[in-house]
């Protein structure tokens, strides 16, 4: 669990920062989602309107195209049915048809069109305006004739000019059929300042004839016939194309020839460029909107996330609050909303707490002082067995006056340590310290020893000390008398029927080392893991199981401590003691250092 916190990213980062950054993601997300979904709306709209453009330029162009086919066609057609330009082609005078023509020619000619007039066989007669090099073919007299009394037109294309014809016969009407008397040639040259005009008609539209893969008028200079054509072509089709790096939308239609053949294309051509800028200043716009949203929502946000979060700053402070034990705190109820019943709840579960410790310090207190009660009866037990056994001795049995001696004085010992271990009681409730004192160690346990003496006979254990008559160390003599004697009365319990016990002592780096073994049972596998904790008892029957807690407690006040050896023996129990050395400015030390503490 402790791996997977450490792993996880952002674990140090506010709840009010998770919630921004969520919301700048959430925003970022759906504003850059919006505005692809309007860029390409924005873009097919463009496309949609850019087509429309070009188609309504073809409309425009066929507008503009027929207009002037039609102004020629007509003036063709009114001059050949005049009377007088009749009888001046039925003089079959050359001169006089060139004056009639050139002055009926002055008066409705265009200065970009070739005027001709050609006999039956094709030959020119005159020519007037426009390309004076022009020539007919005999294969356009062929198609002219063929279709004789009809007015051809169409487009042909003649070394680098492309232009538009439009023959119209003169002729007269015989008794059978009509006789030619000339034809008529209108030729309209296609170049660069026609397609300027159309591109100027239509409002920015770009036209290109092409044929035989050869430009002849564009209003693209650096557009070749090859790029033109690339692609999906067709007529009558709006295709997309890119020249030199621009997008450009093209539509492309067919010129035919005066017999119909496929001559050529136009191309008319819109440019991208206009919508990309509409384009590029919409991405703008949403750019700096989408920005000024993000602002927004992060400011919007920020002041809403604060005013949602104070409700869970009040109750992280009141959780602190209980942490420092302060169960009065209270969590002010603002809204009914989830934060303000888990305020309540919070209220709630601080007067549930505040309750139960009220109810756990009494509970406490009580088993304090049954706690209390048990260690002074567990102290008070030696020394009251030893003045009824005593005191029953001196009732029932006719002992020597040296006996009556001895049980006087273990009468008197027994009941001057009942008076200490009351005093001592006193002293704890009234925060008093006991003095200490420069004590030989082997007098201590020689003490402690002597508490017990009567056991040791009566039970035939072999007790033997081994400790060195120099150590000394400063120490209260009765509560480190009575962590002797707690040990030895635990080495003599467990050998009911006699045993050795051990108590020696050693120096080691300015402490003392004092081993209490005995030939027992051992410590039993269970009790390891409480064995110095109060109440733990073991295998006695009146043992209230505070014997090894206190002694442990007495040593650690002393400086030093209490453990025993949980190393694998042939048997017994090995409990070792560690007390500091007296040095030799402890030795007229007899004052109080060491403060009262839980007594053994």
């Amino acid at each position: 669990m402790a791996g997977q916190m450490k792993n996880r990213p952002f674990k140090n980062v506010s709840l009010l920062w998770r919630i921004l950054l969520s919301t700048s993601l959430a925003v970022t997300a759906v504003f850059a989602l919006t505005g692809w979904m309007v860029q390409r709306y924005a873009a097919g709209v463009s496309e949609h309107s850019l087509e429309e453009e070009v188609r309504t330029s073809l409309q425009a162009y066929e507008s503009l195209w027929g207009a002037r086919v039609h102004n020629l066609t007509a003036i063709s057609r009114i001059i050949s049915s005049m009377a007088d330009v009749r009888a001046a082609f039925m003089t079959r005078d050359q001169a006089t048809i060139r004056d009639t023509a050139q002055q009926l020619w002055s008066e409705v000619s265009e200065q970009d069109a070739s005027f001709l007039v050609l006999d039956p066989t094709g030959a020119v007669i005159t020519s007037l305006g426009g390309d004076p090099d022009f020539s007919v073919g005999p294969a356009l007299m062929r198609v002219a004739l063929k279709r004789f009394p009809k007015q051809v037109s169409g487009y042909v294309r003649r070394s680098s000019h492309l232009y538009y014809l439009v023959f119209t016969p003169v002729y007269v009407q015989t008794a059978h059929e009509p006789a030619l008397l000339n034809i008529l040639l209108v030729a309209f040259d296609i170049d660069d300042g026609l397609a300027g005009t159309l591109k100027e008609s239509t409002h920015g539209s770009d036209f290109a004839f092409v044929s035989s893969n050869f430009v002849f008028a564009s209003t693209l200079p650096l557009a070749t016939a090859a790029d033109l054509s690339s692609g999906d072509i067709g007529a009558g089709r709006v295709r997309r194309l890119n020249l030199q790096g621009s997008d450009y939308l093209v539509l492309d239609i067919d010129l035919p020839d005066p017999s119909d053949a496929l001559v050529g294309k136009l191309f008319i051509i819109r440019s991208f460029a206009g919508q990309e800028a509409v384009l590029a200043e919409l991405q703008r716009n949403v750019g700096m909107f989408w920005g000024a949203a993000i602002l927004a929502a992060l400011g919007l946000t920020y002041l809403l996330s604060r005013r949602i979060l104070n409700p869970v700053r009040r109750l992280d402070r009141a959780a602190g609050e209980v942490i420092r034990r302060n169960y009065d705190y209270r969590v002010p109820v603002e809204t009914d909303d989830e934060l303000g019943r888990l305020a309540l709840t919070f209220n709630t579960m601080c007067d549930s707490i505040r309750s139960a410790r009220e109810e756990l310090i009494r509970q406490e207190q009580i088993a304090t002082i049954a706690r209390l009660s048990s260690s002074i009866v567990h102290d008070l037990r030696n020394p009251l067995a030893a003045i009824y056994g005593g005191a029953e001795m001196l009732v029932d049995a006719e002992l020597s006056p040296e006996q009556r001696r001895r049980l006087a004085a273990n009468i008197y010992n027994a009941s001057r340590r009942i008076q200490e271990l009351l005093q001592d009681l006193v002293d704890v409730g009234r925060a008093k310290t006991r003095p200490v004192e420069l004590c030989k160690l082997g007098e201590l346990v020689a003490a402690a020893l002597e508490t017990v003496s009567q056991a040791a006979e009566s039970q035939s254990i072999d007790v033997s000390v081994d400790i060195p008559d120099h150590i000394h160390v400063v120490v209260d003599r009765d509560r480190v008398e009575r962590v002797f004697l707690n040990l030895i009365s635990n080495a003599f319990d467990v050998m009911p029927n006699g045993g050795t016990l051990h108590i020696s002592g050693r120096e080691d780096a300015g402490c003392v080392i004092v081993e209490v073994a005995d030939s027992g049972p051992g410590i039993p596998e269970e009790a390891w893991a409480r064995l110095f904790q109060p109440f733990a008892s073991f295998g006695k029957k009146n043992g209230l199981g505070l014997g090894l807690a206190l002694s442990r407690q007495t040593l650690l006040d002393h400086g030093g401590d209490l453990w025993a050896d949980n190393r694998a023996t042939a048997s017994g129990a090995r409990f070792f003691l560690r007390l500091p050395l007296a040095t030799a400015s402890d030795s007229a030390v007899n004052v109080p250092r060491l403060p009262m503490a839980a007594q053994p």
